[in-house]
């Protein structure tokens, strides 16, 4: 499906206080056309890394393969896209969750290139995103709490201003972390009656359930997050690595995981070393008997034997195991913090 670029009228985006066409006449917003815009979806991430002190590889394959697994995202009618001059400038995207507890959420973001903003464009991306998550809102019971929610890190100031700009509050924050060594690991043995496995690939679907489950504890768990979809998705990835997870067993049960992974382009592109001990969880029945503690151990030992020089990972500041002492304790060092923003999106 191809779209005309079109002007904010024919849009009818509402309430845009700082129109930007006075200021840009060159500029045009459009639909999503397909998979002929994932270049320029790359380059518009790509060409905005270093201003907001992002470090994450991106290219047109991992964009085609997040793109063929949205969840709840319809990008024809849930994306817009910024030109000028004919050339992509910005975009953003929206999509909803429900947590496990009833709230609804409904997410967006909006990208833009450092050299466009200011000029009004990203607050006219932001609000059109708000106008269509009401939308799909509307189709949904009023049933319990609804939000509007984006993300931002430490780095970003212009998307974290823009948020608090327009009514945002921070209502949670979570770490990103990283060991700078794998030297000194601890020697810390499994539990009694626990042995890790290698992983099979008859074994994922229980993994992935154990994963679940354990999860259901966290802040803001959605069982959206692993859907068959999502796991589609990473089993896709160069990421997906389940020979270099640490899984505990108990019998046939899973008691505890570290899905670690290495990002070989990520690496590659930021002249480093780095291993993930990721995906971290720890089932009911096992905790509080030092289990993650010896799964991260292992991943130390293994991604060194595999030249790593360093581990990361994220965690949530509040998290209610305790894991960002634990992680502190592991050696880990905080070295960037995100907020998730919320305004509350009234019914009617």
């Amino acid at each position: 499906m191809r779209t005309q670029p079109q002007t904010l009228e024919r849009l009818n985006v509402p309430d845009v206080q700082a129109p930007v066409r006075p200021y840009l006449p060159g500029v045009a917003f459009r639909g999503f056309r397909g998979a002929v815009d994932y270049p320029a979806m790359s380059a518009v991430i790509n060409g905005s890394k270093e201003a907001d002190g992002l470090e994450w590889a991106n290219s047109v394959e991992d964009i085609a393969r997040n793109y063929g697994h949205l969840v709840n995202c319809d990008p024809e009618t849930d994306m817009l896209f910024a030109e000028v001059g004919g050339t992509v400038v910005g975009y953003s995207r929206v999509w909803w969750s429900q947590e496990a507890k009833g709230t609804r959420l409904y997410h967006h973001f909006a990208h833009l290139l450092p050299e466009w903003r200011g000029k009004g464009i990203r607050r006219t991306l932001l609000r059109r995103n708000e106008r269509r998550l009401r939308q799909i809102a509307a189709g949904h019971p009023a049933d319990g709490p609804r939000f509007l929610q984006a993300w931002t890190s430490d780095t970003e100031g212009h998307w974290e201003g823009l948020l608090q700009a327009e009514g945002y509050e921070a209502v949670r924050y979570g770490f990103s972390m990283v060991r700078p060594d794998l030297e000194g690991i601890p020697d810390l043995p499994l539990p009694e009656g626990l042995e890790v496995r290698p992983v099979k690939p008859e074994h994922v679907p229980l993994i992935w359930a154990a994963a679940k489950e354990a999860f259901r504890d966290h802040w803001g768990y959605s069982e959206d997050e692993f859907s068959l979809e999502h796991l589609r998705e990473w089993q896709a990835s160069p990421t997906y690595t389940p020979d270099l997870w640490q899984v505990a067993w108990d019998g046939d049960q899973v008691a505890g995981m570290v899905q670690n992974f290495i990002d070989e382009a990520e690496n590659e592109e930021y002249k480093r070393k780095r291993g993930y001990t990721e995906g971290i969880s720890v089932r009911r029945p096992w905790r509080r008997r030092g289990l993650a503690r010896a799964l991260i151990a292992r991943s130390f030992r293994l991604l060194k034997d595999l030249g790593m020089a360093e581990a990361a990972l994220g965690v949530d500041a509040d998290n209610p195991n305790g894991a960002l002492q634990l992680y502190k304790s592991m050696g880990f060092d905080v070295v960037k913090r995100d907020t998730t923003y919320r305004k509350p999106l009234a019914y009617g």
